[in-house]
């Protein structure tokens, strides 16, 4: 089940939820670095990372679940948001150049009809984003936060997914650190703690994030109905008129 659309807003307004916006959207934008001319499309509660992206992309929407709800974004301009069934996006096909996925993953009912969606909408170059709770982390074992909420993620696991349909991994990252914990000395930390674990325990981070790409030619692994074969039987040639029909059967059988 999907968290509430107030509750995520209450979460990154607080200070807490600021530190993991503004350390996540760093590393998001060491591994998408430039999207300028590009289409944006994001799932799930995304908002607090698209403006970086919105500023440069040529067409951003952040589609939220149903189950989620919805707000308009941003304040100061046209609304961006959009609400809608994950397992069946209202966008043409290789529409997307690049999708963020983030508290989608983990909550959803529709996993494999979301990435299917996911699959369709995206361009032939398109990339994808995929950020989820880490499992081994100290975030995904917390309530108080978003990322404590749903299935909780491996990186392997996240790549098997992607592979089964239908997508390429190609990077993957860690983020979030420090503990979920509100602490002003901790959150004043929290840059400290970040550099310290990209560098001696990067596979500990509290949120995991892998990038793909689509495989444009990949089977589905569901094997094509066997076509019915088709009988050819020869017409005889037309008679002439005036011709009886017992002279017809014998010339018939003349020409056999």
């Amino acid at each position: 089940m999907y968290d509430d659309v107030v509750d995520l807003r209450d979460f990154y307004a607080s200070s807490l939820g600021q530190v993991a916006r503004r350390l996540l959207r760093r590393q998001m934008r060491q591994l998408w670095p430039d999207v300028r001319g590009q289409s944006f499309l994001g799932i799930g509660y995304t908002l607090p990372y698209l403006r970086p992206f919105k500023e440069e992309a040529s067409r951003t929407i952040a589609l939220m679940p149903a189950g989620q709800g919805i707000m308009h974004w941003p304040r100061e301009g046209p609304n961006v948001t959009l609400l809608a069934d994950e397992g069946d996006l209202p966008l043409p096909d290789a529409s997307m150049d690049r999708v963020l996925l983030v508290h989608a993953l983990e909550s959803t009912e529709q996993l494999r009809a979301l990435m299917d969606e996911i699959w369709r909408v995206m361009a032939g170059n398109g990339r994808l984003l995929v950020v989820a709770p880490h499992r081994r982390s100290l975030w995904s074992m917390r309530d108080s936060t978003p990322f404590g909420h749903g299935q909780p993620y491996s990186a392997g696991q996240i790549q098997k997914l992607l592979r089964d349909c239908r997508f390429t991994p190609i990077e993957r990252a860690h983020a979030l650190f420090a503990p979920p914990l509100r602490s002003r000395l901790l959150l004043r930390s929290s840059t400290s703690f970040e550099r310290l674990g990209q560098r001696w325990f990067p596979h500990l981070g509290g949120v995991v994030m892998v990038e793909a790409t689509k495989q444009v030619y990949a089977t589905t692994g569901r094997r094509e109905p066997a076509r019915r074969r088709r009988l050819l039987i020869p017409m005889p040639r037309p008679v002439p008129e005036g011709i009886p029909a017992g002279a017809r059967v014998l010339r018939d059988m003349g020409e056999g």
